[in-house]
């Protein structure tokens, strides 16, 4: 049996803008999450933008009033200005630059408008998989529009397509749309080795944040195989990851939009945040603090081709119900699986491997296994019929078995 679906628990790191409360002092927690509501006529966003533009004038005819009074003060004394030769338009911006970087994938980079039939949705980001029009982006992105609802990507040159969604994947929170009459000059993204990535490497983030559509964040890699479980907030199957973590300013209208190197290659889809309880331009939503995660490529572009191939999310597994509970010193496996099942599937790759109910795993190959939801964030990052060595506690007395994993197909 598969591991069942968490309760609510503190500290772990929510979807991106996540406003729930955990008993960690306001952290966000399992269950906890954020969907940007479609705008209403007057409302929401368009007052922020309003109070955006508000802002720009006030800054901008101040600015100029202390340069007209600062000139005319020079007046006769000579000219204290210095005046650029050029625009900016004919600066050289040199490959490997944040600008060039930039400038190469926002036209690949859109905005998702994902609407449910009875009308609620929200925006996020996706991007460019390959020539046939195939975008990937978060499952969370685009839930409300797979049972009938509506899907629409817009290129930042204005070009809206109305899609479908291909396939999703609520455990790896991945999914793949598809532009409908899609154009012939698309240009795909890199993709990258997030296996490669390393501490400290820049990191450049695309996406929709608070619905401003194209908008480019920088910072560096913070760590890598951070453990992360969320949910969309709807009820369904938690996700897990074994995340990249960057600095870089993600939030609510960020997901499912590329974390770029600083090649401009895609090494994670920006999925998650770590917030607070408050905070979001005014508006009680959560904000970035500098705490977000990314899918590493390598993995998305695994379920991404899956889907692609039979719209359906192919997950790696042991066969085995593990605790999702903290404190348990690694992944318990539990005495009893879900609906009152064996916990250890029969003839299933951990029971081929000899593991037991009360068994502890503490580690996968050499990667150090904490609790049963980092496990799992784990096993998701291998492909069905990978061979890991498990290292597990029973009786005080520890142990290492080989395990070659097995498939389960869907969500369900």
């Amino acid at each position: 049996p598969a591991p069942s679906p968490p309760p609510p628990a503190p500290g772990i790191p929510s979807y991106d803008g996540g406003a729930g409360e955990g008993a960690g002092g306001g952290t966000a927690g399992w269950g906890s999450s954020y969907q940007e509501p479609a705008p209403k006529k007057g409302g929401g966003r368009g007052r922020l933008v309003a109070t955006v533009l508000v802002a720009a004038l006030v800054a901008g005819g101040l600015g100029g009033g202390l340069g007209y009074t600062l000139a005319k003060n020079n007046d006769g004394n000579g000219s204290t200005t210095v005046s650029s030769s050029t625009s900016g338009g004919n600066v050289k911006r040199d490959p490997g630059t944040v600008a060039a970087v930039a400038a190469k994938a926002l036209p690949s980079t859109v905005t998702i408008e994902a609407e449910s039939s009875s009308g609620e949705g929200g925006t996020g980001t996706g991007f460019v998989f390959d020539t046939q029009g195939h975008i990937v982006t978060n499952n969370h992105v685009v839930a409300d529009a797979v049972d009938g609802g509506k899907v629409a990507a817009t290129f930042p040159n204005g070009k809206r397509y109305d899609a479908e969604v291909v396939g999703h994947a609520q455990g790896y929170d991945v999914a793949v749309i598809k532009l409908k009459s899609a154009p012939s000059d698309l240009n795909p993204l890199t993709l990258g080795d997030s296996d490669k990535v390393a501490v400290g490497d820049s990191t450049i983030a695309i996406g929709a944040p608070f619905g401003l559509s194209n908008t480019v964040t920088t910072g560096i890699i913070s760590a890598k195989n951070r453990p992360v479980a969320s949910s969309d907030g709807a009820g369904s199957q938690a996700s897990y990851m074994s995340a990249l973590q960057t600095d870089a300013s993600i939030n609510p209208g960020n997901s499912g939009g590329p974390l770029l190197d600083a090649q401009g290659n895609v090494i994670g889809i920006n999925s998650a945040i770590q917030s607070t309880s408050n905070g979001g331009f005014g508006t009680g939503q959560s904000g970035s603090i500098g705490l977000g995660f990314a899918i590493p490529i390598n993995q998305a572009k695994y379920v991404a081709q899956e889907l692609i191939k039979t719209g359906e999310p192919v997950y790696a597994k042991i066969g085995a119900s593990v605790s999702l509970e903290e404190g348990t010193g690694g992944a318990k496996i539990t005495d009893q699986g879900a609906g009152g099942s064996k916990s250890v599937d029969p003839g299933g790759p951990a029971d081929q491997a000899g593991l037991r109910p009360g068994d502890v795993i503490t580690k996968l190959d050499d990667r150090v296994i904490d609790s049963g939801p980092t496990l799992i964030g784990e096993i998701w990052t291998h492909k069905p019929g990978d061979e890991v060595t498990l290292t597990y506690e029973r009786g005080g007395k520890e142990e290492t078995t080989k395990l070659t994993l097995g498939s389960r197909v869907g969500d369900s």
